[in-house]
């Protein structure tokens, strides 16, 4: 995946070039890596240790904001067995648009930042999607809103945030941590560990790493988006 680079700010003003990059991009591989997208190395770290410092939370504290009955939202984890491997991992599952639907008894309160950093963090990601969407669509030489009004109606756009942490294992090799699978939504936002690789995506039957590109975002093209 090393060079698969969209330029965030060259897509705000329309460059022919990146706008053709973007779709050859998304149009072999189905992601890329985004950069200049507007949010800073600060905030990006705010987000990051938020999510490290809920979960290293006493797990009495954690269970508080603990999924119910079949409902995706809230703290839970994925552990399972899958071909003999281990898929080993806690979330946090929140959905943060529309914010009417919010469920605010699963977002917590520990750390006192956590509400007011992912509301932040929320508005931005919601913003470079807007943008993407919309850059998609003249990329395939589409109405600029095509995609958008699809996928990014100010009123019924669904946005949740997933946070993972995955924990030491006894048998290192037999843990995947999240198993393979695609996303189905339009697109996916992920922002990465900054010292730890692990994501890897698959074309053509062989996994390539995603490196670590400091502040970069990475975009995944999901099911909904790539019929």
């Amino acid at each position: 995946m090393d060079g698969l680079i969209i330029d965030c700010s060259l897509l705000s003003s329309s460059s022919p070039k990146e706008l053709e990059k973007i779709r050859s991009v998304l149009s072999t591989w189905g992601c890329f890596q985004l950069v200049n997208h507007g949010m800073t190395s600060e905030m990006l770290d705010e987000v990051r240790d938020m999510s490290k410092q809920f979960f290293r939370l006493p797990l009495e504290e954690k269970e508080k904001y603990s999924s119910k009955g079949d409902s995706l939202e809230g703290y839970g984890n994925d552990n399972a067995i899958r071909d003999g491997n281990f898929n080993w991992n806690d979330k946090l599952h929140l959905q943060v648009y529309p914010e009417h639907r919010q469920q605010l008894q699963f977002w917590p309160e520990t750390p006192l930042n956590f509400r007011a950093t992912l509301h932040e963090y929320s508005n931005k990601i919601k913003q470079i999607s807007e943008l993407l969407l919309k850059a998609m669509a003249r990329s395939l030489e589409l109405e600029e809103n095509r995609f958008f009004e699809l996928w990014g109606d100010d009123k019924e756009d669904i946005i949740h945030a997933r946070f993972n942490f995955y924990p030491r294992f006894p048998s290192a090799n037999r843990v995947v941590g999240l198993k393979p699978h695609t996303d189905g939504s339009a697109i996916t936002i992920l922002l990465q560990d900054k010292e730890v690789e692990g994501l890897q995506v698959l074309k053509d039957g062989q996994w390539f790493r995603v490196p670590i590109i400091p502040d970069a975002l990475v975009i995944h093209v999901a099911d909904q988006l790539e019929c």
